[in-house]
């Protein structure tokens, strides 16, 4: 019986700026080059549009959302259009008045919209005060069937979860894409526990990949971002000029890069900077997977009849 066929993934990694427009053609520009190097299918950071704005609680914060299909995707569409590939677009979604969600949009090869997947997992931790903004998503782990193969996605703290990676590979994806917003605190960069926050941050993925036998990629930004000042997010919707903001070296979060892709027994296949903007290219091949699956088949041993614990929040 014939596999499934082999797909090249590209990882955009890069800095977001202050306006939303300039991070868009950033992520075009990034788009295109990978194309050139032979991607099938993008992957963007989680909430690309916008710097990471969940560092403070501020309403009209909630300006800078947009609706799916909307002005990101639809250029995104445009992409996967022209060159014939598939992209997962993170949207900050405006679904209805009051109601936003922090989600990707899947794109396959044409132009089509595929569907959506909505962030489950919603931190709230200092710096990162998501459940201010988000709702939880309502559609569940999804795995999108693309042109080039089966894709898993999920969001940035869903990568801590091994159920969110399960259920996602029980569903037949070949590679589950983590669109990621993660760094330091810039005092603390090159402490021990930063580098060990980053070392259990790609030791959990790479668990991922290994217990599920699938690739596991993961697309973070890079660079220092501090908190927006209120009504800024307003002025760049507007396309008002908005006031110079200078990063403040002693506040906000040093997103930490670190890109990478990993193979489904979790080595590293390409791994980007910490610092620096980078398409970052791998091979996606299912016969990989079929190898290390019939070596490692814990698929085949998994005790589905003894798992009913897993729904409790807590066994006292």
């Amino acid at each position: 019986m014939a596999h499934a066929q082999a797909f090249k993934l590209a990882l955009l990694q890069f800095a977001i700026g202050l306006d939303p427009a300039e991070n868009l053609r950033k992520a075009q520009a990034s788009a295109e080059a990978a194309i050139k190097s032979g991607a099938q299918v993008l992957c963007l950071p989680e909430l690309f549009r916008t710097p990471y704005f969940c560092q403070r609680e501020d309403a009209p914060l909630f300006d800078l959302a947009e609706t799916i299909p909307g002005p990101t995707t639809e250029a995104f569409s445009e992409i996967c259009r022209q060159h014939n590939v598939a992209a997962i677009v993170p949207v900050f979604e405006r679904r209805a008045p009051g109601l936003y969600h922090n989600s990707a949009a899947v794109i396959d090869a044409g132009g089509a919209l595929l569907g959506v997947y909505r962030k489950m997992h919603i931190p709230d931790d200092p710096g990162y005060y998501e459940k201010y903004y988000f709702t939880p998503g309502d559609l569940g782990f999804r795995v999108f069937e693309t042109r080039f193969g089966k894709v898993g996605v999920l969001i940035c703290w869903d990568q801590w979860f091994p159920e969110a990676a399960r259920l996602a590979a029980l569903q037949g994806a070949t590679v589950l894409c983590y669109p990621t917003a993660i760094g330091w605190n810039p005092k603390d960069r090159r402490s021990m526990a930063a580098l060990e926050q980053l070392d259990a941050w790609r030791t959990i993925q790479r668990a991922h990949a290994i217990a599920n036998g699938v690739y596991v990629a993961a697309v973070n930004r890079f660079g220092l971002e501090s908190p927006l000042a209120g009504g800024l997010a307003r002025l760049h919707q507007l396309g008002t000029p908005a006031p110079a903001q200078p990063a403040n070296p002693e506040e906000g979060l040093l997103f930490w890069g670190s890109s990478f892709i990993a193979d489904p027994f979790g080595a590293i296949l390409e791994e980007g900077p910490d610092d620096a903007p980078v398409n970052l290219l791998a091979v996606i091949d299912p016969r990989r997977m079929e190898e290390v699956r019939r070596n490692w088949p814990f698929l085949r041993d998994r005790r589905i009849d003894a798992y009913a614990g897993l729904n409790e929040r807590y066994r006292d």
